[in-house]
């Protein structure tokens, strides 16, 4: 039988894929892709359908095997027409959509969250519309005809050129554009680094982190091996035969707290002595309230530290754009493994990067986002400490979340009450590595970045009324 995508705007305002198949002849095949393509969606209500001349000459079928079709379909109510107003989808959507799947039985989370407290996410309601698109215009207008063509795997050099001047003023990194890699994020960059076999383990990795980091090495054949976390960071006196260790020194995720000066002196150390290397995620880097900046690592010894960094966090995790900062010896063996092809990230999106550090708008939409995440840590830890003041606040001098430290055991039973107010939330535990061998320690992560500002007070005041009362002698971990 026949396929055929409907493509003219003027006649349904989209394209429209029909695939004619199945018994009684061309007219009854028809008939069930236009029922179908209405039950699914794809022709709402009030659609207008092409002429029969139109469609039959798309579909390759006669007038009248169309004409026919849509009479049968108005006779049963899908359909209607009317003069001058042409063939259209019935208004009467009900009956029109397959009837919901049911679940047999209600998941936990069957109310829905209303107030997101998920870490990880930047309000993306504040992202810099108008700023971004002067960029692109900018980047588009200017770009030479080579944009349009093979590239460099490396990345474009405009962006390269504008990090390594940014790195190095805002986060005090030693590098040059040739050894910068342009990658769409930290996930990638272990795919390049891990996948692709130019770095082997086994990985030191911090105790607390995220899950799908872990998966993503895990994936790549790589072990893992936890460094216990103190408040001074990752316990680096800890390593010993890896090769590799992967930190986050600017703020430990998720317990908070900038790696301490003599592990970072320390951590060094230890990569000259063993030949190792040190992978720094500059998570958070930008993001700092209590404290002076935090240099980045890779500063004190840049051939011994790969640093990487996205926009994830102080932009948008929608635009997918990450770097590589490398060490000399290994900027070929990555580009080998991302290719000539694959794996790149949108030329235009990095030349509009390149444009929106060179004006100064990434700088002012940074400084704009520091003030309005330290008003709503402000607002948090105020809230807490007035409504549960049972309740410890900790890794807040930076960032976008914060870590509630609870009594021994109730983390479980304070999520499942986040749960049924409607919150989302991690628990602590959700980010424990399962092979540390770290005491538990009991809290919730919440990021105060997420919500939107009409929605972050309900948020906090819905949190407060889900953490455990005070127990008897304010037992804390």
């Amino acid at each position: 039988m026949a396929n055929s995508w409907v493509n003219s705007a003027e006649r349904i305002g989209s394209d429209l894929h029909l695939e004619l198949s199945g018994p009684g002849g061309r007219r009854a095949a028809l008939i069930r892709a236009l029922r179908e393509a209405v039950r699914d969606g794809r022709l709402a209500p009030g659609t207008r359908l092409p002429p029969y001349r139109s469609l039959a000459a798309d579909l390759g079928v006669a007038r009248n095997t169309v004409a026919d079709a849509y009479a049968e379909l108005v006779a049963e109510g899908w359909l209607t027409a009317r003069q001058g107003s042409g063939t259209r989808v019935a208004e009467r959507a009900e009956p029109l959509r397959a009837a919901p799947r049911v679940p047999k039985k209600a998941p936990p989370r069957a109310r829905g969250p209303r107030h997101n407290l998920l870490q990880g996410t930047p309000d993306v309601s504040a992202f810099p519309r108008a700023a971004w698109l002067a960029s692109y215009r900018k980047a588009l207008q200017q770009a030479p005809n080579e944009v349009f063509g093979p590239g460099d795997p490396a990345g474009r050099a405009e962006l390269r050129e504008s990090l390594t001047e940014y790195l190095a003023r805002a986060r005090g990194v030693r590098t040059e554009p040739g050894r910068i890699v342009i990658c769409s994020g930290f996930a990638h960059a272990l795919r390049l680094l891990f996948g692709g076999g130019v770095l082997r383990g086994p990985l030191a990795v911090e105790a607390y982190g995220l899950g799908f980091h872990r998966e993503v090495l895990a994936g790549a054949g790589m072990r893992t091996v936890p460094l216990p976390l103190d408040e001074h960071g990752a316990r680096v006196d800890r390593l010993g035969r890896e090769r590799a260790v992967l930190l986050t020194p600017a703020h430990q995720f998720p317990t908070g707290g900038p790696l301490h000066p003599a592990r970072r002196a320390a951590v060094i150390d230890w990569a000259r002595a063993r030949g190792g290397l040190i992978l720094e995620d500059d998570y958070d880097g930008e993001f700092r309230y209590d404290r002076r900046p935090v240099g980045a690592v890779q500063g004190l010894d840049p051939e011994r530290v790969i640093h990487i960094g996205s926009v994830s966090k102080s932009l948008s995790p929608a635009v997918r754009l990450g770097w590589m900062v490398l060490p000399e010896r290994y900027v070929e063996d990555v580009l080998a493994v991302k290719g000539e092809r694959e794996a790149w990230v949108s030329v235009l999106d990095q030349l509009s990067l390149a444009d929106f550090i060179v004006s100064g708008s990434y700088d002012r939409h940074v400084r704009r986002m520091r003030q309005r995440y330290r008003s709503r840590r402000d607002r948090l830890v105020a809230a807490l400490a007035e409504h549960a003041p049972q309740v410890e606040v900790t890794g807040v001098a930076a960032g976008l979340h914060a870590v509630l430290r609870l009594p021994p055991g109730t983390e479980a039973s304070a999520v499942k009450a986040a749960v049924w107010r409607g919150i989302a939330l991690d628990g602590l535990g959700a980010f424990r590595h399962p092979d540390t061998d770290m005491a538990v320690s009991d809290g919730l992560v919440v990021g105060y970045a997420t919500p939107t500002e009409h929605a972050y007070g309900p948020a906090v005041e819905a949190l407060c009324g889900a953490l455990p009362p005070p127990s008897t002698g304010d037992a804390r971990p």
